[in-house]
């Protein structure tokens, strides 16, 4: 705790911890010169530094001073703090730090804050819907300085209507602070002055970005809009400009030499960085696996530019046709790719698996490699389940070792389906552009062989990476993905009792219930639905030090460690396993290991939001053109406001409002993922097949309305079909799915 704080200030002040011991044990609000005195701080550099400490937990919630000027535990005197989530309408809701009820925050108490903004809030009542209604005491930060919109002038004032809803209020922009902006531009406006109460924010136009219908804008406006780091700092630049294209001769001295062995890269077509490389032989009962990562943790060393802004990014954003990398192009494309037939530094995970697919050795290498070839995955399935003979003469010196992974990556499959990891087989699509850069088509991605292949190897080194890591109790970022709560099982096992389907597991089923169930229904024409509901069931995978475990993958320990070009918990799994293997200390703490959880989770869902929304953006764009025409489709969603459907063949989903469903009273049932008419008994549910029109197109919402032709497949008061497929936008994100890198890698 000492040293915590010494590396913090120039010397040590009470903890934070002291602190509201003594508040609690007073059990009263106390000022700050009593606090002063308790804790025993004296003169008035250390004062200086309390006031600091004191003012940090006000920021963060812990504490609050009342117009007494007397500081107080926040939680004692009813008020909450948490971060402000906007909507469109006006309201918004507090979303608390410490994960209680959200608080239901009013159009006039949004007045004073902007999505994203972390504020204090008191809680005053419950309003009409039972929810727990706040007033917001004060606004601890400010989550933005820019704010990305579209450029209006009403009545000879001039605003900036922000491109994202959450964001309710226009920012006025006043006369002389326009930035040479004109009428229906998208911008980038620097907020000057934050919204109170009685005042609208105001800002500066800082950046003219163009027209919103210009190719790329929508990938422009969403980096901006979700405030991800995109310009290198000079700082980045400098440091990055001083590697050389080839690795130092004296990078490689003391390193295990791994350059005889031949490891090759598997990717899809479009890859640009290559993070690893795989080698497999078999020897009498036993397997040898060596999975090879670029070692990105001798170049991109902790307090450097480069590592400040690699975390402030914390994964690269893979939009359609556009990367923002984690790492400047030196690295990503350049040093730490491995391409073939250069040297690369490598951290290695050389692995022994049984017959059986058990990992009974491993270690960890600190190499330098040579990969000896760079196959796509297209290729690799080609020679190895099609046998095309021009390939397998092309690839000789390394197809055995391809079909020495390709035996492997069976028995560890098997394994991984006996020990009962959940596997979803739900559509992924990608999109095909023109050269206008404007959607040409809409298609399903096929996963083969080469892909599972290459997962089964990335699986295999991230648990032994999270086992080394429990086993020396090094503080580091778990990949961790929790078990469904007690209410979703609830409504999951509701749901399955109607379809006479059943859960096994009691209250708390495991991975291999849900594999068992996935398995059973695979042949059952409404499987996708059945796996759509059980994906919607689980949370959403994090990372965090405190090591759960991950639910759907069936791991008691399991991180990421393959992928440090394009994510920052893998370069810190790295930096950790290498102070293992030099038996050094660990270089962080438990409480800074949290915090790094944390960001990089925030950072992995900001990519999430960016990418759906510019995605949602290009198939509104793309459907601009066939209004009026009808399509079958699939219900994807249920909501209490209508329904949402999935094209067949087209892969865009739209919404059927409620009130285009019918003149009848529709109820929804959130747990049957159905609404059903109160006269007419007709029922709409999730994975129903239908037929729509396209009605309307709105770019600036990125909402497609359709309205149905004819009568649902769904019989009156039935279920009808059962197919689903999942969708997009309020699907909760399983690890099962795959990362935007590329379809194959699959960010588990």
């Amino acid at each position: 705790m000492v040293q915590r704080e010494q590396e913090k200030y120039e010397f040590p002040v009470p903890s934070r911890e002291a602190i509201l011991a003594i508040l609690t044990e007073r059990n009263e609000p106390l000022s700050f010169q009593t606090l002063a005195d308790e804790l025993g701080v004296q003169g008035e550099r250390d004062e200086d530094a309390f006031s600091r400490r004191l003012r940090a937990m006000e920021r963060d919630g812990q504490i609050l001073k009342n117009r007494r000027d007397l500081y107080g535990i926040a939680r004692k005197m009813d008020m909450v703090s948490g971060r402000v989530s906007g909507h469109p309408d006006g309201f918004g809701f507090l979303i608390p730090d410490d994960k209680s009820e959200d608080v239901f925050l009013p159009p006039r108490e949004m007045r004073q804050v902007l999505h994203g903004d972390r504020a204090m809030v008191r809680v005053v009542g419950v309003d009409q819907r039972g929810r727990k209604e706040g007033v917001v005491v004060e606004v601890l930060e400010r989550a933005r300085a820019t704010v990305v919109g579209r450029y209006v002038t009403r009545n000879g004032m001039s605003f900036v209507v922000p491109e994202d809803k959450r964001i309710a209020q226009d920012i006025v922009i006043p006369r002389g602070d326009e930035g040479g902006a004109h009428e229906g531009k998208i911008v980038v406006v620097e907020i000057t002055a934050p919204p109170t109460s009685r005042t609208a924010p105001a800002g500066r136009v800082a950046e003219v970005l163009g027209d919103h219908m210009a190719p790329g804008m929508e990938i422009e406006v969403a980096v901006r809009a979700h405030d991800i780091p995109h310009v290198w700092p000079e700082a980045v630049s400098r440091e990055a400009a001083q590697f050389t294209p080839e690795v130092p001769a004296q990078a490689a001295q003391g390193r295990v030499d791994l350059r005889d062995v031949p490891l090759v890269t598997i990717d899809g077509e479009d890859a640009r960085d290559f993070d690893d490389a795989v080698f497999a032989e078999h020897t009498g009962h036993t397997w040898r696996l060596i999975v090879a990562i670029a070692d990105v943790s001798y170049y991109v060393k902790p307090a450097t530019a480069l590592d400040r802004e690699a975390y402030a990014r914390g994964n690269s954003v893979y939009f359609p046709q556009h990367v923002v990398p984690m790492l400047p192009e030196a690295l990503s494309n350049g040093l730490c790719s491995i391409n073939p037939h250069v040297d690369r530094l490598c951290m290695a995970c050389e692995m022994q698996i049984d017959d059986s697919g058990k990992i009974s050795q491993y270690r960890f290498l600190e190499a330098v490699m040579r990969s000896r070839a760079r196959l796509t995955y297209t290729k690799v399935a080609a020679m190895l389940v099609e046998q095309d003979a021009v390939l397998r003469r092309e690839y000789a010196d390394v197809l055995p070792h391809l079909e020495a992974l390709h035996e492997l990556y069976h028995i560890l499959h098997a394994a991984r389906m006996k020990r009962g990891a959940v596997d979803f087989e739900l559509p992924e699509t990608r999109i095909v552009f023109d050269e206008h850069r404007k959607i040409k088509s809409i298609l399903p991605v096929q996963r083969n062989d080469a892909h599972r292949l290459i997962e089964e190897c990335m699986l295999a080194a991230n648990v032994c990476a999270a086992e080394l890591l429990k086993k020396h109790k090094v503080p580091a970022p778990y990949r961790i993905h929790e078990g469904p709560t007690v209410e979703k099982l609830s409504n999951l096992r509701e749901f399955l009792t109607e379809i006479g389907l059943s859960l096994s597991g009691g209250a708390a089923p495991q991975a291999q219930h849900y594999s068992k169930l996935i398995k059973a229904v695979e042949q059952r024409p409404d499987s996708r639905l059945i796996q759509t509901v059980l994906l919607r069931s689980l949370s959403q995978a994090v990372y965090s030090p405190d090591n759960i475990g991950h639910f759907a993958l069936g791991y008691p320990n399991y991180t990421h460690f393959t992928s440090p070009i394009r994510r920052y918990p893998d370069l810190l799994v790295h930096r950790a396993i290498k102070n293992i293997i030099a038996r050094r200390p660990a270089e962080i703490t438990l409480e800074l290991a949290k915090q790094q959880g944390e960001h990089c989770s925030l950072t992995e869902r900001r990519a999430d939001e960016a990418t759906r929304e510019v995605s949602r953006w290009l198939k509104a764009e793309f459907m601009l053109d066939k209004i009026g025409e009808e399509f079958d489709g699939y219900i994807s969603g249920v909501t209490n406001f209508g329904i949402f459907v999935e094209l067949v063949e087209v892969y865009v989903d739209g919404l059927v409002h409620i009130t285009a469903l019918g003149n009848d009273y529709y109820h929804f049932d959130a747990a049957h993922h159905r609404l059903m008419g109160e006269r007419t008994r007709q029922i709409y549910r999730l994975g129903d097949k239908v037929r729509i029109r396209v009605a309307r197109v709105d770019l600036d919402e990125t909402k497609i309305d359709f309205e149905l032709v004819g009568s649902p497949a769904g019989k009156r008061g039935g279920t009808g079909p059962k197919r689903s497929s999942a969708n997009g936008k309020r699907t909760p994100k399983h690890d099962g799915r795959p990362s935007k890198k590329r379809s194959s890698k699959r960010r588990r």
